[in-house]
């Protein structure tokens, strides 16, 4: 949907993907459990580091009624027409590849999803600026979803919207009609899907 991420990769290989200096992410370490609420890095035409999940202070539903829940995932279907996203910018989650579950609470098997290959999966996200109690920012980030492809649609109802390394500047763009264009699911047989074994859930 994605549930965790993991980005493995020395990050001077995906600065030379984006064909950006590392600049502040330079000396983040490899990370096989990323996590909500934790720091990630994010492109947003520099690479930098924001927090997954927007905490959506004095934003309401249609409603008018205050959003309360902390926004990790959105649905690429509403993202752009909610009053809950009003004025979101869009950036690009760079990681290796995420994480689902299956099964039952107390019986769940992890799955490890990643690129055929190896290399880099970009997914679309919006972000945007938490005041913190103290008047501190804080940049945060929600990967948007739609429906889920063939390769991951036996694991889980949604997936991450994955961009091609030539679209992000579309996502990133002015125009926001081409930006939608691109919220369609990830197409199928590029995807490995493997069971997780030795990941420390509780760990970096």
């Amino acid at each position: 949907m994605p549930g965790r991420f993991f980005l493995t990769d020395p990050i001077a290989a995906l600065a030379g993907a984006l064909g950006v200096p590392a600049g502040p992410v330079d000396n983040a370490p490899a990370r096989a459990n990323i996590a909500p609420g934790q720091g990630i890095i994010v492109f947003d035409g520099a690479l930098r580091h924001m927090r997954w999940g927007i905490v959506p202070v004095g934003r309401v539903n249609a409603r008018g009624r205050p959003v309360m829940e902390q926004i990790i995932n959105a649905r690429s279907e509403t993202v752009f027409d909610k009053s809950a996203f009003d004025g979101v910018g869009r950036a690009v989650i760079p990681v290796n590849g995420w994480y689902e579950w299956t099964g039952e609470t107390r019986r769940k098997t992890a799955w490890r999803i990643a690129p055929k290959g190896g290399g880099f999966l970009y997914f679309a996200a919006i972000t945007d600026v938490w005041i913190a109690p103290g008047g501190l920012d804080v940049p945060q980030v929600a990967a948007v979803t739609c429906a889920p492809n063939a390769d991951v649609a036996d694991i889980h109802h949604r997936m991450g919207v994955l961009l091609e390394r030539d679209e992000l500047a579309v996502w990133m763009g002015d125009d926001l009609d081409a930006a939608k264009a691109l919220m369609v699911p990830w197409p199928e047989g590029r995807l490995q899907v493997m069971e997780a074994r030795g990941v420390n859930w509780d760990g970096p």
